[in-house]
C-alpha cells in the first residue's frame, strides 16, 4: 500500500501500512516536541532527543498500561520520528481546536504538547459492566492527536441515538452522552456472544474498530497448545 502524506496545522506526517498495521512518520519542526505513548517509537533522526514523563498518576495502574509518555524534541533542526502502535490495526488523526475527545484506555498514540491527555473515571457501573477499562483517556486542547485500534477504524456521525458494542468503541467526541445497557436479556449476555452495548445520545462522532480483542481470543482458544499429561 502506498504511503499517504498529510499536512496538518502543526505537524506534517505520513501513513504507511494502513489499515492493517498502521505506522506513522511525523516530521517534528526544529525545537518543537511531540508526546508519544511509551514504547511506540520505532525510528528517529539523530537530532531528536527523548524525555520520559509520568502521565496520569496512579490511576493508570488500573488500566494495565505503562505509566509513562515519552516526549521527543527535535534539536537545532527538524527531524522525523517513526511511530509503531502496539495494536495490529489502523491509526487515525484528528486536529483538536480547543475541543475534547475520549479514547479507550489503550488507544492513545501521540499528540502535540498543547493537547492534554488525562484519565477519566467512568464509574463502577459503566466500567465493570462494559467489560472494558474503568478509565477513559480524555484528550483536550489545541493540536494534533493520533490514536489506534485493533482492526480498521470507521468514523460514524451520530445525529441522535446510536448503539455500539462496547468492544468496538475506539473514541468519541465530547458532548455525546453514553450509557451501558444489555440487549436480548441474560441468555444473550452469556450465550450469544452479544449482550452489552453502549448507547450514545446527542450529536457528535464515534470511531469504531472492525475487530475486538475478546472475539479474537475466543476464536483462537480451540487452537491453543495444551500441556500433555505425563
Amino acid at each position: 500500500m502506498e504511503n499517504k502524506e498529510i499536512q496538518s496545522k502543526s505537524f506534517d506526517f505520513e501513513y504507511a501500512g494502513k489499515p492493517d498495521y498502521g505506522f506513522i512518520t511525523v516530521k517534528i519542526p526544529s525545537n518543537q516536541t511531540l508526546k508519544v505513548e511509551a514504547s511506540a517509537m520505532a525510528t528517529m533522526d539523530t537530532n531528536i532527543v527523548m524525555k520520559t514523563k509520568l502521565k496520569g498518576g496512579f490511576s493508570r495502574i488500573f488500566q494495565g498500561e505503562s505509566l509513562f509518555i515519552n516526549e521527543f524534541k527535535a534539536q537545532n533542526s527538524s527531524g522525523e520520528l517513526g511511530i509503531a502502535p502496539a495494536s495490529p490495526g489502523d491509526v487515525e488523526h484528528v486536529y483538536l481546536n480547543n475541543e475534547a475527545i475520549y479514547l479507550q484506555s489503550s488507544a492513545f498514540v501521540a499528540s502535540g504538547t498543547n493537547v492534554e491527555a488525562k484519565t477519566k473515571f467512568q464509574g463502577l457501573v459503566k466500567g465493570f459492566f462494559s467489560g472494558e477499562s474503568l478509565f477513559l483517556i480524555k484528550c483536550v486542547g489545541e493540536g494534533d492527536l493520533w490514536f489506534n485500534s485493533y482492526g480498521g477504524i470507521i468514523p460514524i456521525d451520530v445525529e441522535d441515538d446510536y448503539v455500539v458494542d462496547t468492544g468496538h468503541i475506539v473514541a468519541f467526541t465530547d458532548g455525546l452522552d453514553y450509557s451501558i445497557k444489555s440487549v436480548g436479556g441474560y441468555k444473550s449476555l452469556f450465550f450469544s456472544g452479544e449482550g452489552l452495548v453502549c448507547k450514545f445520545s446527542g450529536k457528535g462522532k464515534v470511531w469504531i474498530q472492525t475487530r475486538k480483542v475478546k472475539s479474537f481470543a475466543w476464536w483462537v482458544h480451540p487452537f491453543r497448545r495444551k500441556k500433555s499429561k505425563d
